[in-house]
């Protein structure tokens, strides 16, 4: 079952789902708004394979902090929420970009939040077909939250668990 609002008040008031820093604006009909961070991680363009058994994943990445960053034409990155969201184990989310930036070409990958997750969210953006200027404490995510039939037997716990800022990807 997809939580409304009126689920959403519950399960934050009572604690169950925590959202750090929290503004009571990011709660809407059925789902909440969260914020892009301060942090991209650019994809470098390179013929050098990845490998990802022994690759060194910050040789094919370079990371910016800023107050706004343009995303180049088909450009891949990843961006950072500000929000640091926990989940109980009854709780899921999905992920959706907010459809004013659907609207001018960007996209993401299906994206969810897994039971127990806890951590800032990292999520790769792509570019339009022309550059676009992004602001950080805009809202460009919009996550739906399902409630489960039951609590998962084996909650999240996995290596992303906790993190902060841009996470770029674990192999090892």
């Amino acid at each position: 079952m997809i939580l409304s609002d009126f689920d959403l008040w519950n399960y934050l008031n009572s604690k169950r789902l925590v959202i750090e820093p929290f503004s009571a604006e990011i709660v809407r009909e059925n789902g909440v708004d969260l914020r892009i961070g301060n942090t991209i991680a650019r994809f470098k363009q390179t013929d050098n394979v990845f490998d990802v058994h022994s690759s060194e994943v910050m040789e094919f990445f370079t990371v910016e902090e800023g107050d706004s960053f343009v995303i180049n034409p088909r450009e891949h990155v990843l961006l950072h929420t500000i929000e640091y969201v926990k989940l109980p184990t009854d709780l899921m989310g999905f992920v959706n970009l907010r459809s004013s930036y659907a609207r001018i070409g960007l996209t993401i990958p299906p994206t969810i939040i897994d039971a127990n997750f806890q951590g800032q969210l990292t999520i790769e953006l792509v570019g339009s077909d022309f550059p676009v200027r992004l602001y950080s404490g805009d809202r460009f995510l919009h996550v739906v939250f399902a409630r489960l039939s039951s609590a998962v037997e084996k909650p999240y716990s996995g290596k992303y668990q906790g993190q902060t800022g841009v996470r770029l990807p674990l192999f090892k």
